[in-house]
Protein backbone atom coordinates (compact mmCIF):
# COMPACT_ATOMS: atom_id res chain seq x y z
CA UNK A 1 0.00 0.00 0.00
CA UNK A 2 1.39 3.38 -1.00
CA UNK A 3 0.16 6.49 0.83
CA UNK A 4 0.81 10.20 0.57
CA UNK A 5 0.46 13.19 2.88
CA UNK A 6 0.34 16.89 2.00
CA UNK A 7 1.19 19.27 4.85
CA UNK A 8 0.45 22.97 4.29
CA UNK A 9 2.52 24.87 6.86
CA UNK A 10 3.23 28.52 7.49
CA UNK A 11 6.33 28.46 5.28
CA UNK A 12 6.20 25.36 3.09
CA UNK A 13 3.89 22.85 1.44
CA UNK A 14 5.43 19.40 1.94
CA UNK A 15 4.60 16.10 0.33
CA UNK A 16 5.58 12.67 1.65
CA UNK A 17 4.94 9.51 -0.36
CA UNK A 18 5.50 6.36 1.66
CA UNK A 19 5.03 2.60 1.47
CA UNK A 20 3.30 0.92 4.38
CA UNK A 21 5.56 -2.06 4.94
CA UNK A 22 5.10 -4.02 8.13
CA UNK A 23 3.15 -1.19 9.72
CA UNK A 24 5.96 1.33 9.17
CA UNK A 25 5.73 4.25 6.72
CA UNK A 26 8.86 3.96 4.59
CA UNK A 27 9.39 7.13 2.52
CA UNK A 28 9.91 6.70 -1.21
CA UNK A 29 9.64 10.34 -2.27
CA UNK A 30 9.46 13.76 -0.63
CA UNK A 31 9.00 17.20 -2.14
CA UNK A 32 8.35 20.72 -0.94
CA UNK A 33 7.14 24.04 -2.30
CA UNK A 34 8.15 27.22 -0.48
CA UNK A 35 5.21 29.60 -0.21
CA UNK A 36 5.85 31.46 3.06
CA UNK A 37 2.14 31.96 3.57
CA UNK A 38 2.70 33.53 6.97
CA UNK A 39 4.56 36.43 5.34
CA UNK A 40 1.66 37.22 3.03
CA UNK A 41 -1.32 37.14 5.37
CA UNK A 42 -3.13 40.40 6.00
CA UNK A 43 -2.77 42.10 9.42
CA UNK A 44 -6.02 40.44 10.49
CA UNK A 45 -4.75 37.02 9.46
CA UNK A 46 -6.70 36.82 6.21
CA UNK A 47 -4.99 34.94 3.39
CA UNK A 48 -5.05 37.20 0.28
CA UNK A 49 -6.17 36.02 -3.14
CA UNK A 50 -2.66 35.89 -4.60
CA UNK A 51 -1.46 33.67 -1.76
CA UNK A 52 -4.48 31.40 -2.28
CA UNK A 53 -3.59 31.16 -5.98
CA UNK A 54 -0.04 30.11 -5.10
CA UNK A 55 -1.39 27.61 -2.59
CA UNK A 56 -3.64 26.11 -5.26
CA UNK A 57 -0.65 25.75 -7.58
CA UNK A 58 1.44 24.04 -4.91
CA UNK A 59 -1.31 21.63 -3.84
CA UNK A 60 -2.02 20.83 -7.51
CA UNK A 61 1.66 20.03 -8.07
CA UNK A 62 1.80 17.94 -4.89
CA UNK A 63 -1.31 15.98 -5.85
CA UNK A 64 0.04 15.27 -9.34
CA UNK A 65 3.39 14.21 -7.89
CA UNK A 66 1.70 11.81 -5.47
CA UNK A 67 -0.31 10.31 -8.33
CA UNK A 68 2.81 9.98 -10.46
CA UNK A 69 4.42 7.97 -7.68
CA UNK A 70 1.43 5.66 -7.50
CA UNK A 71 0.01 6.87 -4.20
CA UNK A 72 -3.66 6.98 -3.28
CA UNK A 73 -5.40 10.33 -2.92
CA UNK A 74 -3.35 12.36 -0.46
CA UNK A 75 -4.27 12.95 3.15
CA UNK A 76 -4.02 16.74 3.01
CA UNK A 77 -4.14 19.16 5.93
CA UNK A 78 -3.18 22.74 6.71
CA UNK A 79 -1.80 23.95 10.02
CA UNK A 80 -2.29 27.17 11.99
CA UNK A 81 -1.71 29.72 9.20
CA UNK A 82 -4.85 28.49 7.43
CA UNK A 83 -6.68 27.27 10.52
CA UNK A 84 -6.60 30.76 12.05
CA UNK A 85 -7.48 32.70 8.90
CA UNK A 86 -10.84 34.52 8.97
CA UNK A 87 -11.38 33.39 5.36
CA UNK A 88 -10.42 29.79 6.13
CA UNK A 89 -13.65 28.34 4.75
CA UNK A 90 -13.19 30.16 1.45
CA UNK A 91 -9.56 29.02 1.17
CA UNK A 92 -10.42 25.37 1.80
CA UNK A 93 -13.30 25.40 -0.66
CA UNK A 94 -11.19 27.07 -3.35
CA UNK A 95 -8.38 24.56 -2.96
CA UNK A 96 -10.78 21.61 -3.04
CA UNK A 97 -12.66 22.94 -6.07
CA UNK A 98 -9.59 23.76 -8.14
CA UNK A 99 -7.30 20.87 -7.22
CA UNK A 100 -9.58 17.96 -6.35
CA UNK A 101 -7.55 17.51 -3.15
CA UNK A 102 -9.66 17.44 0.02
CA UNK A 103 -7.59 19.89 2.05
CA UNK A 104 -8.75 20.31 5.64
CA UNK A 105 -7.57 21.88 8.86
CA UNK A 106 -7.08 19.83 11.99
CA UNK A 107 -7.71 21.16 15.49
CA UNK A 108 -4.44 21.96 17.23
CA UNK A 109 -5.09 19.27 19.81
CA UNK A 110 -5.43 16.64 17.07
CA UNK A 111 -2.16 17.85 15.56
CA UNK A 112 -0.54 17.31 18.96
CA UNK A 113 -1.95 13.78 19.20
CA UNK A 114 -0.68 12.83 15.75
CA UNK A 115 2.73 14.38 16.36
CA UNK A 116 2.99 12.48 19.63
CA UNK A 117 2.21 9.23 17.83
CA UNK A 118 4.99 9.88 15.31
CA UNK A 119 7.43 10.67 18.11
CA UNK A 120 6.38 7.65 20.17
CA UNK A 121 6.95 5.29 17.25
CA UNK A 122 10.37 6.80 16.54
CA UNK A 123 11.51 6.95 20.17
CA UNK A 124 10.18 3.49 21.05
CA UNK A 125 8.67 2.09 24.20
CA UNK A 126 11.96 2.27 26.11
CA UNK A 127 11.47 6.04 26.27
CA UNK A 128 8.77 5.45 28.89
CA UNK A 129 6.47 8.32 29.88
CA UNK A 130 7.07 10.79 27.07
CA UNK A 131 6.69 14.57 26.84
CA UNK A 132 6.52 16.27 23.45
CA UNK A 133 7.17 19.84 22.31
CA UNK A 134 6.50 21.05 18.77
CA UNK A 135 6.95 24.69 17.71
CA UNK A 136 5.17 25.68 14.53
CA UNK A 137 4.74 29.03 12.85
CA UNK A 138 1.40 29.73 14.50
CA UNK A 139 1.14 27.43 17.50
CA UNK A 140 3.01 25.38 20.07
CA UNK A 141 1.84 21.82 20.64
CA UNK A 142 2.55 20.05 23.93
CA UNK A 143 1.67 16.45 24.75
CA UNK A 144 2.38 13.82 27.37
CA UNK A 145 1.61 10.14 27.45
CA UNK A 146 2.59 6.70 28.60
CA UNK A 147 1.06 4.76 25.74
CA UNK A 148 0.64 4.83 22.00
CA UNK A 149 -1.33 8.10 22.05
CA UNK A 150 -1.06 10.92 24.58
CA UNK A 151 -2.89 11.19 27.88
CA UNK A 152 -3.23 14.94 27.45
CA UNK A 153 -2.47 17.48 24.77
CA UNK A 154 -2.39 21.25 24.46
CA UNK A 155 -2.26 23.62 21.50
CA UNK A 156 -1.27 27.17 22.38
CA UNK A 157 -0.95 30.34 20.25
CA UNK A 158 2.83 30.47 20.74
CA UNK A 159 4.13 29.87 17.22
CA UNK A 160 7.48 31.35 16.25
CA UNK A 161 6.14 33.47 13.40
CA UNK A 162 3.07 34.62 15.32
CA UNK A 163 5.16 35.88 18.24
CA UNK A 164 7.75 37.47 15.94
CA UNK A 165 5.05 39.52 14.25
CA UNK A 166 3.50 40.53 17.54
CA UNK A 167 6.62 41.36 19.59
CA UNK A 168 9.76 41.60 17.44
CA UNK A 169 8.79 42.78 13.94
CA UNK A 170 10.40 45.97 12.65
CA UNK A 171 13.16 46.10 15.27
CA UNK A 172 16.79 46.11 14.06
CA UNK A 173 17.66 44.42 17.35
CA UNK A 174 15.13 43.18 19.90
CA UNK A 175 14.61 45.70 22.67
CA UNK A 176 14.78 44.59 26.32
CA UNK A 177 11.17 45.67 26.72
CA UNK A 178 10.04 43.54 23.78
CA UNK A 179 11.93 40.51 25.04
CA UNK A 180 10.46 40.94 28.50
CA UNK A 181 6.94 41.18 27.10
CA UNK A 182 7.55 38.14 24.91
CA UNK A 183 8.72 36.01 27.83
CA UNK A 184 5.77 37.20 29.93
CA UNK A 185 3.30 36.11 27.24
CA UNK A 186 4.90 32.68 26.89
CA UNK A 187 5.03 32.08 30.64
CA UNK A 188 1.39 33.11 31.04
CA UNK A 189 0.17 30.82 28.26
CA UNK A 190 2.31 27.86 29.36
CA UNK A 191 1.82 28.02 33.12
CA UNK A 192 -0.92 25.41 33.54
CA UNK A 193 0.36 23.07 30.83
CA UNK A 194 3.90 23.16 32.22
CA UNK A 195 2.62 22.41 35.71
CA UNK A 196 0.89 19.30 34.36
CA UNK A 197 4.06 18.10 32.62
CA UNK A 198 6.10 18.60 35.81
CA UNK A 199 3.49 16.71 37.82
CA UNK A 200 3.55 13.78 35.37
CA UNK A 201 7.35 13.56 35.54
CA UNK A 202 8.25 12.36 32.02
CA UNK A 203 11.19 10.02 31.67
CA UNK A 204 12.01 11.27 28.15
CA UNK A 205 11.25 14.42 26.18
CA UNK A 206 11.12 14.74 22.41
CA UNK A 207 11.06 17.88 20.29
CA UNK A 208 9.91 18.02 16.69
CA UNK A 209 9.61 20.71 13.97
CA UNK A 210 12.07 22.57 11.81
CA UNK A 211 12.41 25.22 14.51
CA UNK A 212 13.79 22.75 17.03
CA UNK A 213 15.95 21.07 14.40
CA UNK A 214 17.58 24.37 13.49
CA UNK A 215 18.04 25.39 17.12
CA UNK A 216 19.70 22.06 17.86
CA UNK A 217 22.08 22.58 14.94
CA UNK A 218 22.85 26.08 16.24
CA UNK A 219 23.74 24.52 19.57
CA UNK A 220 26.09 21.94 18.11
CA UNK A 221 23.96 19.01 16.93
CA UNK A 222 24.94 17.11 13.78
CA UNK A 223 23.77 18.64 10.49
CA UNK A 224 20.83 17.13 8.64
CA UNK A 225 23.05 15.64 5.92
CA UNK A 226 24.26 13.07 8.45
CA UNK A 227 20.84 11.45 8.26
CA UNK A 228 17.93 10.84 10.64
CA UNK A 229 19.55 8.05 12.67
CA UNK A 230 22.22 10.26 14.23
CA UNK A 231 21.17 11.05 17.78
CA UNK A 232 20.60 14.76 18.34
CA UNK A 233 19.90 16.39 21.68
CA UNK A 234 19.22 19.97 22.65
CA UNK A 235 20.23 21.00 26.17
CA UNK A 236 18.55 23.87 27.94
CA UNK A 237 21.82 25.52 28.94
CA UNK A 238 23.06 25.39 25.35
CA UNK A 239 19.77 26.76 24.07
CA UNK A 240 20.11 29.70 26.44
CA UNK A 241 23.48 30.56 24.90
CA UNK A 242 22.06 30.06 21.41
CA UNK A 243 19.20 32.40 22.22
CA UNK A 244 21.68 35.06 23.31
CA UNK A 245 23.60 34.66 20.03
CA UNK A 246 20.40 35.14 18.05
CA UNK A 247 19.36 38.19 20.06
CA UNK A 248 22.73 39.85 19.44
CA UNK A 249 22.23 39.85 15.67
CA UNK A 250 19.74 41.65 13.41
CA UNK A 251 17.21 39.25 11.90
CA UNK A 252 18.75 39.66 8.44
CA UNK A 253 22.12 38.36 9.67
CA UNK A 254 21.03 35.36 11.73
CA UNK A 255 21.20 33.00 8.75
CA UNK A 256 25.00 33.22 9.07
CA UNK A 257 24.77 31.16 12.24
CA UNK A 258 24.96 27.35 11.99
CA UNK A 259 21.64 25.75 11.20
CA UNK A 260 19.59 28.93 10.81
CA UNK A 261 18.07 29.15 7.34
CA UNK A 262 17.39 32.50 5.69
CA UNK A 263 13.59 31.94 5.43
CA UNK A 264 13.37 31.23 9.16
CA UNK A 265 16.01 33.67 10.39
CA UNK A 266 13.54 36.35 11.45
CA UNK A 267 11.46 33.98 13.58
CA UNK A 268 14.38 31.99 15.00
CA UNK A 269 14.74 34.19 18.08
CA UNK A 270 11.09 33.89 19.06
CA UNK A 271 11.32 30.14 18.48
CA UNK A 272 14.35 29.96 20.77
CA UNK A 273 12.56 31.92 23.50
CA UNK A 274 9.52 29.64 23.26
CA UNK A 275 11.69 26.52 23.35
CA UNK A 276 13.84 27.69 26.27
CA UNK A 277 10.89 28.95 28.30
CA UNK A 278 8.93 25.75 27.69
CA UNK A 279 11.87 23.60 28.78
CA UNK A 280 12.43 25.77 31.85
CA UNK A 281 8.81 25.75 33.01
CA UNK A 282 8.38 22.02 32.40
CA UNK A 283 11.66 21.21 34.14
CA UNK A 284 13.18 19.57 31.07
CA UNK A 285 16.97 19.82 31.01
CA UNK A 286 17.23 18.35 27.51
CA UNK A 287 15.09 17.13 24.63
CA UNK A 288 15.80 14.58 21.91
CA UNK A 289 15.29 15.94 18.40
CA UNK A 290 12.87 13.57 16.72
CA UNK A 291 12.69 13.43 12.91
CA UNK A 292 9.18 11.94 12.91
CA UNK A 293 6.32 14.32 13.57
CA UNK A 294 2.79 15.03 12.36
CA UNK A 295 3.15 13.73 8.79
CA UNK A 296 4.42 10.40 10.05
CA UNK A 297 1.68 10.42 12.69
CA UNK A 298 -0.96 10.82 9.99
CA UNK A 299 0.52 7.92 8.02
CA UNK A 300 0.76 5.71 11.11
CA UNK A 301 -2.86 6.34 12.14
CA UNK A 302 -3.98 5.51 8.61
CA UNK A 303 -1.94 2.30 8.57
CA UNK A 304 -2.99 1.19 12.04
CA UNK A 305 -6.60 2.37 12.23
CA UNK A 306 -7.72 2.48 8.60
CA UNK A 307 -9.24 5.40 6.73
CA UNK A 308 -12.35 5.98 8.85
CA UNK A 309 -10.45 7.90 11.52
CA UNK A 310 -9.28 10.47 8.94
CA UNK A 311 -12.83 11.16 7.79
CA UNK A 312 -13.73 11.83 11.42
CA UNK A 313 -10.84 14.01 12.54
CA UNK A 314 -10.65 16.00 9.31
CA UNK A 315 -14.22 17.22 9.81
CA UNK A 316 -13.41 18.47 13.32
CA UNK A 317 -11.54 21.39 11.77
CA UNK A 318 -13.74 21.61 8.71
CA UNK A 319 -15.69 24.40 7.11
CA UNK A 320 -18.35 24.67 9.77
CA UNK A 321 -16.32 24.49 12.96
CA UNK A 322 -14.36 27.33 14.61
CA UNK A 323 -10.60 27.13 14.45
CA UNK A 324 -10.10 27.87 18.13
CA UNK A 325 -6.31 27.54 18.52
CA UNK A 326 -5.66 27.87 22.21
CA UNK A 327 -9.38 27.97 22.97
CA UNK A 328 -8.93 24.60 24.71
CA UNK A 329 -5.51 25.08 26.30
CA UNK A 330 -5.46 21.71 28.04
CA UNK A 331 -7.41 18.63 27.06
CA UNK A 332 -7.43 15.14 28.43
CA UNK A 333 -7.18 12.82 25.47
CA UNK A 334 -9.13 9.55 25.62
CA UNK A 335 -8.02 7.77 22.47
CA UNK A 336 -8.41 4.11 21.77
CA UNK A 337 -5.13 2.46 22.68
Amino acid sequence: MRLSVIDVGSNTVRLVVADAEGGVPLPVHTAKWKLRLSEHVDPGGRIPDEAVRQLVEAVTAAGKTAHRWGAAGPLAFATAVVRNAPNRQEVLRTVRAQTGVQLCTLPGEVEAELTFLGARRWMGWRSGPLALLDIGGGSLEVAFGRGRLPDFVASLPLGANRLTQEFLAGQPLPSPEAMKALRRRIRHQLRDVAARVRWEGPRTAAATSRTFQQLARLCGAAPGRHGPFVERELHRTELRRGMERLAALPAAERHRLPGISAPRAAQSLAGAVVGHTAMTLTGLKSVTICPWAIREGVLLRHIEDGGAWWAEVSTQGGDDTPSGVGAVPLRIATPAR
